[in-house]
C-alpha cells in the first residue's frame, strides 16, 4: 500500500458535489467517489455532524481523511465519508449550524471554509490491500458493525442489490417488516437478520452465505425468503403487538413454517392470557413458547427470597419429597401446582425440595 500525503482545499472537494441520497455520492469535479459500495450510509447524529463544521470555522484540524486510487485521477473515500459530506452538506445549506445556514455566512468566513485544508492520504494499492486497511483504520468514531465490514469485506453486485431492499431510509424492508426488527436498516441490522435467518436455514454462516453470492447481479433469493418470513408471521398471528419486534421470526419460520396445525385464533386466545399473566415477566418470549412449548423463554417468574426462607422456616428445613433435613442454600424453591398446570408464584404454592428431589421433579 503506497500513501502519498495531500492537503485539499474544501472547495476543491465541493466541486461538482452530487447527493443522489443513498444511491450515490460523488464530488471534486466527478473525480472522487465519496461513498464507495462497500461503504455505509450518513449515519452521523445532527450533534456529530454540526461538531465537524465548528472544528472547520474554527480552523481546527480535522481527523485525517483517506483516498484510495482508483484511476489517473479519479478516487474513492476509503476513511473520511461521514466528515465529508457533513461538509459538503453545509456548502449545499442543507443544514444550518448555530442558526447560521452557509450562506447566512459573511462572505470572508465563506472564503474561510472554502480555503480550509483537508489533510488527505491518497493510499494506492490492490483490493485486498484497500479493505484491510479500510479495516484498521476504522476503529474508532463511529464505528463499523459487523455487518458493515461484511459488506465490505464481500463487495459486488451481490450486496449492492440487498442493500437496496434492506439498507436504506425507508427500504423495502422496513416498510413491509418494521415493526417485527430491531434496529436500523442504515446501520445494516435489518441486512444482517436477514441474512443470518436465510443461512442459518442452509447450515452455514452469514459470512459463508455472502462468500457464495458474492457476485450474484441480484439479491431477490434472500428478498423472496424474507417475504415467505413476514407472510407466515402474519398468517399464524395476525394481531401486531410491540412483543414481537425483536423476536427471531426466520429461524421460528425455519423450524415451523410448514406445520399445519397452527390455529390463528386459537393462537390469539392463549397470547391474550399469557399476555395477563403475572408470572409470565419476558412477554416476547410468547410466540417461541407457544410455537415449541419451551417454558424457558417466558422466564416465569421465580419465588422471593423471603419467600423461600419463610417456607424453609415453616418446614424446619426438612424437604417435603424426601424428608431429609438440609441447609437453606441446599434447597430451592418449588411450585406444588407446576405454572403450566395452573399454579400461581404466590406463597401458598411453594414449597421447598433439596435440589436432587427438585432435579427429579423438573425431569420427570
Amino acid at each position: 500500500m503506497n500513501i502519498e500525503e495531500r492537503k485539499i482545499k474544501i472547495r476543491e472537494v465541493y466541486e461538482g458535489y452530487f447527493n443522489d441520497d443513498e444511491e450515490g455520492v460523488t464530488g471534486y469535479d466527478d473525480r472522487l467517489d465519496i461513498r464507495p459500495k462497500y461503504q455505509r450510509e450518513f449515519v452521523y447524529k445532527d450533534k456529530q455532524r454540526d461538531e465537524v463544521i465548528r472544528t472547520v470555522l474554527k480552523g481546527l484540524p480535522l481527523n485525517v481523511i483517506y483516498w484510495c486510487k482508483t484511476g489517473d485521477d479519479t478516487y474513492e473515500v476509503l476513511d473520511g465519508q461521514q466528515r465529508t459530506i457533513s461538509v459538503c452538506e453545509y456548502l449545499d445549506n442543507s443544514f444550518s449550524v448555530d442558526e447560521k445556514f452557509f450562506g447566512n455566512l459573511p462572505q470572508d468566513i465563506q472564503d474561510k471554509v472554502l480555503d480550509y485544508e483537508l489533510f488527505v492520504y491518497v493510499c494506492d494499492g490492490t483490493d485486498s490491500e484497500k479493505l484491510e486497511w479500510f479495516k484498521i483504520i476504522n476503529i474508532a468514531g463511529e464505528q463499523l458493525t459487523d455487518q458493515e465490514m461484511r459488506n465490505a469485506v464481500y463487495a459486488g453486485s451481490w450486496v449492492s442489490d440487498a442493500k437496496r431492499y434492506f439498507s436504506k431510509t425507508g427500504c423495502a424492508a422496513n416498510s413491509l417488516a418494521g415493526d417485527y426488527l430491531k434496529g436500523s436498516s442504515i446501520r445494516q441490522d435489518y441486512l444482517e437478520t436477514a441474512i443470518s435467518w436465510i443461512a442459518s436455514k442452509e447450515n452455514m454462516t452469514i459470512e459463508k452465505y455472502m462468500a457464495i453470492h458474492q457476485n450474484e447481479p441480484s439479491a431477490i433469493q434472500l428478498w423472496n425468503y424474507f417475504r415467505s418470513v413476514i407472510d407466515w408471521v402474519e398468517a399464524i398471528f395476525p394481531k401486531k403487538r410491540k412483543e414481537m419486534k425483536g423476536v427471531e421470526w426466520g429461524l421460528l419460520f425455519n423450524r415451523h413454517g410448514a406445520r399445519t396445525d397452527l390455529d390463528p385464533a386459537v393462537l390469539e386466545l392463549r397470547i391474550q392470557d399469557l399476555l395477563a399473566d403475572e408470572d409470565v415477566t419476558k412477554k416476547s418470549g410468547i410466540y417461541e413458547y407457544l410455537l415449541t412449548g419451551d417454558e424457558r423463554k417466558l422466564n416465569i417468574r421465580a419465588f422471593t427470597d423471603k419467600q423461600k426462607q419463610e417456607q424453609y422456616q415453616k418446614q424446619n428445613g426438612i424437604c417435603v419429597k424426601c424428608g431429609k433435613h438440609f441447609e437453606y442454600n441446599e434447597m430451592e424453591g418449588d411450585h406444588i401446582i407446576a405454572w403450566s398446570q395452573g399454579g400461581k408464584t404466590v406463597p401458598e404454592n411453594l414449597q421447598m425440595l433439596c435440589k436432587r428431589c427438585n432435579n427429579t421433579k423438573s425431569n420427570v
